[in-house]
């Protein structure tokens, strides 16, 4: 039986998979004639500018580009209208997406401010004036409108804050306008733009993520300072809005889906390093290979990651062309990532050291002591055997005395790979960390590691947050100024690897590609979406904040719910039309306008966090339907057995919680417990006050991958289980106050 559940589940994945599905070709804006559906976003004037080209077209509205997308590739709409930067960023990801390159209309797009922040508006018009003079604007330009591939990284502006702190609105699902990173930062051209303003006011950016939709809103309420993400400047916004100078000029374009093949255009092989001048070259942040990188290769696109493998897996899936490795890490690289190869070899070499902060000398000459008597009884000619040479992975045992000096607070970066350091069983392990755990025991200390990200360690060492970097920490005149080295304890040379189908040497080697099935390919989207970059914290994060507004909104709700109930049906007049108003106008109120006067007129001038909003509008709405639930099932019992109860020596309230109650309970629960569920689902709402709930997490999650399949089963699964989890327990409660469930159980505990 269990089996043929699985049916329709795997109906559903071949649906969303597309797999063998072929879509219907539209190559001009004169086949989307004749009422053809398009897809908008919900609070853009894309639906307005296309009517004036198309007027028979017909719309659906969604909360984001990404979603109108989504529903082109699946057939929901034959096209989504939106600017074109945005939709060929799109389209870049999705073979099955195509945009025209005609344009349904001319645009531009502006930051926002309130009419009365006419001085912000010159700040905003005297930065980007700025910025076209001094050439940062062709730069940013180059950087979040690439011709091929993804944006790059957003670039570090230095900004102290003195001065307090501008908000800014915007919504974070319009790559490469405005979306989350890797690191689920959020990045983009608007950003940076917006970086700049709070970096010439001198004050901190606050970013403020939200439905586009809540973005107007919010300015107005005063929630925010400025908005933008994409914004157009119409003349009905500018009516309610302060608009900057147009920062960007593009146009209102179409995606259709298309079945034309993507064109592979086959650069050269490459022969030497001499081939890299123009490539995108990927580097660890803050390291060495990032600043000879950018030195030796002006013209190279430089793609900063954070950490090791988040770079290997970039040049494994060609988000970047080559990268840098030291040598002695290359035999380790190579074996598990079978694909690259390389391209040079020893392009450099650079000495490696252990970094000190400039007010503890005394350590560093003690480390400078320690290197010199290792280096004078062979320990360490047979470390570089074991770790650089044989390729070992074992670490020796390591005799020490007692640690009686305290604790060697040390920065180590244990996904740096063999030699130099890895997690093997649960354990640290390389030749760093060996290094480290002997200066440790010479110093009578107690090794104590940190691991960090590498473009942490100089502050972390500068702030003593650690005591030592001992981390293949390469020594440069720039990093002299900062913190002291050691003497020299390792030569590094330098490689630069590709994929081996990119370099010439290998062209002779026989690569036969392999045809994945759809359940590999699910299962690629599986990891994409849920395991890489730890992307399923943003459902973890959603949905402790789901069930935290839905289990406080339920608890409120029905508080309110009874204390409605006792005025309802008290016979003070005012009470009792105070609580018919209340239960008619929250009943005839959209969850949602609720969610939005409570958050943008009620504390619009109130600095309260958008969860307790929620719960607020949620529990108010859910007490106005647990109220009618309370007095109906009340109003069922006959006023007789009351009445009876009273003559019979109970008082007014013992008659109710012991005979009136229980009987009413039997019917209010089956009501409650889906108005409950109901209240679970209503949630998925709070993403329009800034709130990242389940549903807003599948948003982040889609944003980035341009997969609709996972995120979404993921969150519908989720949804599923609350409820049904929310529905046990509940029935398990109706089951225990039913009487003839209780006479039951006495019964057959006697027989017993």
């Amino acid at each position: 039986m269990r089996n043929h559940c699985l049916i329709p589940i795997l109906a559903l994945l071949i649906v969303l998979s597309g797999c063998g599905k072929k879509q219907q070709r539209i190559t001009s804006l004169k086949m989307l004639e004749g009422g053809k559906v398009f897809a908008v976003p919900t609070g853009t004037a894309a639906d307005q500018i296309v009517l004036k080209r198309l007027p028979d077209a017909k719309f659906e509205y969604y909360n984001s580009i990404i979603e109108c997308s989504l529903a082109v590739s699946e057939g929901k709409a034959d096209a989504a209208a939106y600017d074109k930067p945005i939709l060929k960023n799109i389209a870049a990801k999705n073979q099955g997406l195509v945009v025209l390159d005609e344009l349904i209309a001319d645009d531009n797009y502006g930051f926002a401010v309130r009419l009365e922040s006419g001085e912000l508006k010159n700040t905003i018009d005297k930065v980007l004036a700025e910025i076209r003079a001094n050439g940062i604007y062709d730069d940013m330009n180059k950087r979040w409108f690439p011709v091929q591939g993804n944006p790059v990284s957003m670039p570090v502006i230095e900004n102290e804050g003195k001065n307090g702190e501008l908000v800014f609105g915007t919504a974070a699902v319009t790559e490469p306008m405005s979306f989350f990173d890797a690191n689920k930062q959020v990045v983009g051209f608007d950003i940076e733009f917006a970086s700049r303003i709070a970096q010439k006011l001198g004050k901190k950016l606050v970013i403020s993520d939200m439905e586009f939709g809540a973005m107007i809103p919010a300015l107005l309420s005063g929630k925010v300072e400025m908005i933008g993400a994409g914004l157009s400047i119409t003349p009905e916004r500018a009516k309610k809005l302060l608009f900057s100078e147009s920062y960007y000029h593009g146009g209102l374009a179409v995606i259709v889906r298309g079945d034309k093949p993507v064109v592979e255009v086959k650069p050269a092989l490459m022969k030497s390093v001499n081939d890299i001048a123009n490539k995108r070259i990927g580097v660890l942040m803050g390291s060495i290979h990032d600043a000879y990188a950018r030195k030796t290769y002006p013209k190279a696109e430089i793609v900063e990651y954070h950490t090791l493998p988040d770079l290997l897996f970039a040049l494994n899936v060609g988000k970047v062309d080559v990268s840098f490795r030291n040598k002695a890490s290359i035999h380790e690289v190579l074996a598990k990532n079978p694909a690259l190869g390389v391209l040079a070899e020893n392009i450099f070499s650079v000495p490696i050291g252990a970094g000190f902060n400039k007010d503890n000398p005394a350590l560093r000459n003690k480390f400078n002591a320690f290197l010199a008597e290792i280096k004078s009884n062979g320990i360490y000619d047979d470390m570089v055997d074991r770790w650089m040479k044989k390729g070992l992975t074992e670490m020796p045992v390591i005799k020490s005395g007692p640690a009686t000096n305290g604790t060697l607070k040390t920065g180590i970066v244990s996904d740096m790979g063999l030699p130099f350091a890895m997690i093997k069983d649960g354990q640290l392990a390389g030749f760093d960390i060996e290094l480290g755990r002997r200066f440790a025991a010479y110093t009578g200390k107690t090794y104590v590691t940190l691991d960090l990200p590498f473009s942490s360690m100089l502050a972390s060492l500068s702030t003593h947050k650690i005591d030592i970097i001992t981390s293949s920490l390469t020594i440069t005149q720039e990093r002299k100024k900062q913190i002291d080295f050691s003497d020299p304890y390792y030569q590094s040379q330098v490689c630069v690897i590709a994929k081996k189908k990119d370099i010439a040497a290998y062209a002779g080697e026989n690569s036969s590609a392999v045809n994945k099935t759809c359940t590999q390919k699910m299962s690629e989207s599986f990891y994409s979406n849920i395991v890489y970059e730890k992307r399923y914290q943003h459902i973890i994060n959603g949905l402790e904040v789901t069930i935290i507004i839905s289990i406080l909104a339920a608890l409120f709700g029905t508080l309110v719910g009874a204390l409605i109930c006792y005025m309802r049906m008290s016979e003070n007049r005012f009470l009792s039309g105070t609580a018919v108003a209340y239960i008619m106008i929250l009943r005839g109120t959209p969850v949602l306008v609720l969610l939005m006067i409570i958050y943008y007129v009620v504390f619009a001038s109130v600095n309260i966090d958008p969860v307790l909003v929620a719960v607020i509008a949620f529990g108010l709405n859910f007490g106005a339907y647990v109220s009618e639930m309370f007095r109906t099932s009340i109003q069922s019992i006959d006023k007789g057995q009351g009445e009876a109860a009273i003559a019979g020596g109970f008082t007014g309230f013992q008659a109710f919680r012991f005979i009136i109650l229980p009987q009413a309970l039997r019917s209010i629960l089956p009501v409650y417990k889906g108005e409950f569920i109901s209240l679970v689902k209503m949630t998925s709402i709070v993403g329009y006050i800034a709130v990242q709930d389940l549903t807003k997490a599948s948003d982040i999650i889609r944003s980035r991958t341009f997969d609709a399949f996972f995120p979404l089963l993921m969150v519908a699964l989720i949804y599923f289980l609350i409820a049904w989890l929310l529905t046990w327990l509940l029935g398990r409660i109706e089951i225990s106050v039913d009487p003839k469930y209780k006479r039951s159980k006495r019964r057959k505990e006697a027989a017993i």
